[in-house]
């Protein structure tokens, strides 16, 4: 299938599958006009990938993953090294949580001591 096709097929975007194999996590054939074929399997390949992105891994993160995106990986049991990325990856998602909080807290109490005639 055609970048276009997998994109389609996979809701990602085709400048996303063509960072996705810069990254070397999906392979492409080219035509003789220069079109990316990519096999059947990609779009498998691709949805785990964009599982595991929208879990909050990154794209490095992903590359650990590399040799289970081809099945089912929502029913695959984890391996350590996933599950170290993944607690990993929590701790950051959990810091930039409490940052943002932080900031939100900081700015409510600001707009509070603001006085009502100024609002």
């Amino acid at each position: 299938m055609r970048i276009g096709e997998l994109a389609e097929a996979t809701g990602a975007t085709p400048r996303a599958l063509r960072n996705y194999e810069r990254e070397g996590l999906i392979a492409s054939v080219r035509e003789a006009n220069g079109y990316r074929v990519y096999d059947a399997g990609a779009a498998v390949r691709v949805r785990n990938i964009r599982h595991l992105l929208a879990a909050g891994l990154t794209l490095a993160d992903v590359r650990c993953f590399t040799p289970c995106l081809d099945g089912d990986m929502t029913t695959a049991p984890p391996s350590a090294e996933g599950l170290r990325i993944a607690r990993e990856r929590l701790a950051v998602i959990d810091e930039r949580i409490a940052a943002q909080t932080e900031a939100r807290d900081r700015l409510a109490r600001a707009l509070e001591a603001v006085p009502a005639a100024s609002a």
